[in-house]
């Protein structure tokens, strides 16, 4: 029997004799070791070969067949996982071809499709606002195709103006998706066929006609037509291009006075200068930085008030065509007006120096 180990080196020697006794119960546990098979045998030697089928004679341990093992009667290439990736599969479950190219499917991800927005006839303006489409129900020479109007703008319309067309009473949000953004419409939209434009050689003569060059932002414009309207101008002549769109923002901007004050439309402002020129009418160019003033000056119909776009002003070639450059005088620090404003000083001076003649 062993003597009981005392002194310095007591607890590593205990510890070597733990793992001896360790190793000696593993070596016994793998000597007396029976595979299940083998107890099979000795239990049914009838059953023998099923239970060495099932235990070790598969042919499918870790997804491939094992070398050395028999294969008869089951196939030879790989075990089919447990579970496959969405893309094998065809519609209903059916198994899709395993040799096409897998392609991932990101239908979940794409962006959905945009409804497309609804757009007016090409030869209708679209108004929208109280006043604008009040004054555009009141004009006989419109043919209105759609108006839509909210419960109440319905009852504000219903007071003062006649319905030539039946209304269709819906919700705000009905009419907001059908304008931009930024539109301001009252709960009233109107669908209304486009008003001809006068032709040059039907511009009145016993009124003030009003040009514009390339003034190109719709709220200008806009205001610009509705001084006009309050100063009985005859018309406003601008040119195909460089000009706004005559409908929505710039007739909310003009606020019914797009119905009052005739458009002349132009290819070349030159020319039609040229033309009215030789025709009797005075041609004035607004410009803030002439020499002579509006109030100065001696003025007879028929007068053309030219103005330009702000900013840049009127153009050389605009300039030399002008009979006169004159300048509205102004007492205070600011000698330059935004364009529209500009526009209702001129013709209040033109306006007065036409009443003193």
């Amino acid at each position: 029997m062993d003597k009981p180990v005392s002194g310095v080196n007591a607890p590593n020697v205990r510890k070597c004799e733990k793992l001896s006794r360790m190793r000696r119960r593993v070596c016994s546990a793998q000597s007396t070791f029976v595979p299940a098979h083998r107890k099979a045998e000795e239990i049914a030697p009838d059953a023998a070969p099923y239970w060495k089928d099932r235990a070790m004679k598969s042919p499918y341990r870790h997804g491939r067949p094992q070398e050395g093992r028999p294969t008869e009667g089951r196939p030879t290439e790989a075990a089919p996982t447990r579970f496959k990736p969405r893309a094998d599969f065809g519609p209903r479950g059916e198994s899709a071809d395993t040799d096409a190219p897998r392609v991932k499917d990101k239908s979940r991800f794409a962006p959905k499709p945009k409804k497309e927005k609804y757009q007016a006839p090409e030869d209708c303006d679209v108004l929208y606002g109280i006043h604008t489409v009040r004054e555009a129900l009141l004009n006989a020479k419109r043919k209105h195709r759609r108006l839509l109007v909210t419960e109440n703008a319905f009852v504000r319309l219903s007071e003062d103006t006649p319905m030539p067309i039946e209304p269709e009473v819906v919700k705000a949000e009905a009419i907001t998706v059908l304008l931009p953004p930024d539109a301001v419409h009252q709960g009233v939209y109107l669908e209304t066929v486009r008003l001809p434009l006068l032709r040059l050689e039907k511009l009145p003569q016993d009124k003030v006609i009003v040009a514009l060059d390339q003034v190109t932002d719709p709220h200008n414009v806009g205001a610009i037509i509705r001084t006009s309207a309050a100063f009985d101008v005859g018309a406003i002549l601008t040119t195909f291009r460089n000009s706004p769109d005559i409908t929505g923002v710039l007739a909310k901007a003009a606020s019914g006075a797009l119905e009052h004050v005739p458009l002349v439309g132009v290819t070349n402002l030159g020319r039609a200068l040229t033309e009215l020129k030789d025709e009797g009418y005075q041609i004035i160019g607004l410009d803030s930085e002439a020499p002579e003033e509006m109030a100065s000056l001696v003025l007879k119909l028929p007068v053309v008030l030219v103005l330009g776009a702000e900013g840049k002003g009127l153009r050389q070639s605009t300039r030399a065509l002008c009979d006169h450059l004159a300048r509205v005088e102004l007492p205070g620090a600011i000698k330059s007006l935004n364009v529209s404003n500009a526009a209702a000083i001129s013709l209040y001076a033109v306006h007065q120096a036409l009443s003193t003649r």
